[in-house]
């Protein structure tokens, strides 16, 4: 005769099988191509209101593009420096005025400025999903950190509903 503990502790095994054949593979989220896309253009539109000329980059948490856009106007470089704030910012896992602040009281170690594309300037700013970084958008070209800071949260707060 099966006790019933057996036959429980027998289908709690057979329920963990498939998870010990995933076990290994990491699942990740990111923002969809379409909203990615959203996001910059947002980012871009904040800006302009304000007569400001940006670049703006949304990267994934590995540091993978997934949308750019250089608003009209905005220099070159607005695009380059987008990248690095926001690789800045999901490297570290916090926005980069965060960063700025720490390396004021010496809490940013001196090969900070050795890495490439990690740049140490307000702009970069995480994107969460409830608590998760799953990524990070860089805006440059604004007049201070600040202001690029503004339009990257002005540009999340619109899609914030669309990130659950």
């Amino acid at each position: 005769m099966v006790t019933k503990p057996v036959v429980l502790l027998a289908f709690a095994l057979a329920l963990a099988a498939p998870a010990a054949h995933a076990e290994g593979l990491v699942s990740t989220k990111r923002l969809s191509a379409s909203l990615a896309a959203e996001l910059v253009k947002d980012a871009v539109d904040a800006c302009a209101q304000k007569n400001f000329r940006v670049g703006v980059v949304v990267l994934d948490t590995s540091g993978v593009q997934q949308a750019s856009l250089r608003g009209d106007g905005a220099a070159a470089q607005n695009v380059l420096n987008a990248f690095d704030k926001a690789y800045t910012a999901v490297t570290f896992g916090t926005d980069t005025d965060e960063l700025v602040e720490r390396s004021k009281r010496g809490g940013v170690s001196s090969a900070f400025a050795k890495l490439p594309h990690l740049l140490l300037n307000a702009g970069g700013v995480v994107i969460k999903a409830r608590d998760e970084v799953i990524g990070a958008i860089g805006v440059s070209g604004a007049p201070g950190g600040a202001n690029d800071v503004v339009c990257a949260k002005t540009a999340l707060e619109k899609i914030k509903d669309r990130m659950k």
